[in-house]
Order: structure tokens, then C-alpha cells, then sequence
């Protein structure tokens, strides 16, 4: 089994899109997003990091890799398929390893779909020091009650003014809204995409 899928038109804008901690490139939501940005135009490359990987072969779970074999593994695939700079982005770990890449020189533009700030109920363990000095375009779409991150404790988060923030209708980290908000998670789903289809075309436009 191939450790990466790509889709989408040869000349299009390249997007490199990693998987969350949980679920590999295969998860519905994963599918769902890349299968939105082909219909725009848009190469999509999903892979797997290394531990999913394994998963995969042995059918285990196991947890992470932690970030130093990410970040390697992640540049490993990006260098196979360009040698131009790209947008690249990731679901929750996915784009939060995405955005720790923001300082190389194959990165155009970053973006994070469910940016895990902290652990749920756990605000003091913060993980955006980073975002605060990030110099690259970033776009940060976020439900609006995700539990890594809630659109109320954005007025905490310092932001550099390159990040963008889309917020999701009442989506939890995977953009699902309760039934009584009226939103639905496709419909959640289709305006992240259409908002990532915009950010990659503008970062590609302004090279």
C-alpha cells in the first residue's frame, strides 16, 4: 500500500494535507476536504506519517511520533513531490506540525483545520507560542466550540498578522454542529473548503 495518496489536475496548485493524531489519510474528513479541493482545481497530496504507517501494517495503535520524526517525515514527502515552494496544512496535529514548518524555504503558505491550541479543559498547556511571530500566510479554520480552541478564547491567542481565522458555525475540532444550530457538518465541511480553495489559489497568485 502506497504510504501517500495524490488527486486531483497534474498542473493545479499543489496542497500537501497530513492526517491528526487519531485517524490516518483516510478518515472520512480527511476524504471529504480533499475531494472539495480537487473539484476546485487543486492537487492534493495526503500521506501518512510514519506511525500510522506501522498501524497500518499491524492493524495496532499507538500513539504519535513525537515532532522532530514528524517534521522529518513530512519534509521527506514534500521534497518528493516538489522542489518549489507549496502550500501545505493538516488537520488538528497535522496542521499544528504544518505550521512548525512555516520557517522553510519549500513552504508558500500554511494551513490549519482545527489548530489544537491545548488539550481539552486544559487551557495552560498551550501549543501557538509560535503562531505569534509566524511569517508565512496562515489560515486557521476553527469550529466555533472545538475543545482545543474556542472562538471565545481567540481575544487570549496573540496571532501574527499573517494568520487568518475562518470560524466553522457551531463545529466542534471536526467541524461537526449540534442538530439545533441548524448548520450541518456538510455544509460546515463545504465552507472550510471553499475558504481553502481561496487561501491556496491566493498564496499560488501571489508568488
Amino acid at each position: 500500500m502506497s504510504h501517500w495518496i495524490a488527486e486531483g489536475p497534474e498542473n493545479g496548485p499543489l496542497f500537501m494535507f497530513a492526517h491528526g493524531a487519531g485517524a490516518g489519510m483516510e478518515h472520512d474528513f480527511m476524504t471529504a476536504v480533499a475531494k472539495g479541493l480537487v473539484e476546485q482545481g487543486i492537487r492534493v497530496v495526503r500521506f501518512n506519517f510514519p506511525y500510522m504507517v506501522k498501524r497500518g501494517e499491524d492493524g495496532k495503535k499507538r500513539p504519535p511520533d513525537r515532532a522532530p520524526k514528524l517534521l522529518d517525515a513530512y519534509l521527506e514527502v514534500i521534497t518528493h513531490f516538489t522542489e518549489q515552494p507549496i502550500v501545505i496544512g493538516g488537520k488538528s496535529m497535522g496542521g499544528r506540525m504544518s505550521s512548525l514548518l512555516a520557517g522553510n524555504g519549500l513552504v508558500a503558505g500554511v494551513a490549519c483545520l482545527g489548530f489544537p491550541f491545548h488539550p481539552p479543559g486544559k487551557p495552560e498547556k498551550y501549543k501557538g507560542e509560535h503562531l505569534a511571530t509566524i511569517e508565512k500566510p496562515t489560515l486557521i479554520l476553527q469550529g466555533e466550540r472545538d475543545t482545543f480552541g474556542k472562538r471565545e478564547e481567540f481575544d487570549d491567542f496573540d496571532l501574527s498578522d499573517q494568520v487568518k481565522v475562518v470560524f466553522l458555525p457551531d463545529g466542534d475540532h471536526g467541524f461537526k454542529p449540534r442538530k439545533r444550530s441548524g448548520h450541518t457538518e456538510p455544509s460546515n465541511i463545504a465552507l472550510a473548503v471553499e475558504n481553502l480553495a481561496t487561501f491556496i489559489k491566493e498564496v499560488y497568485g501571489e508568488k
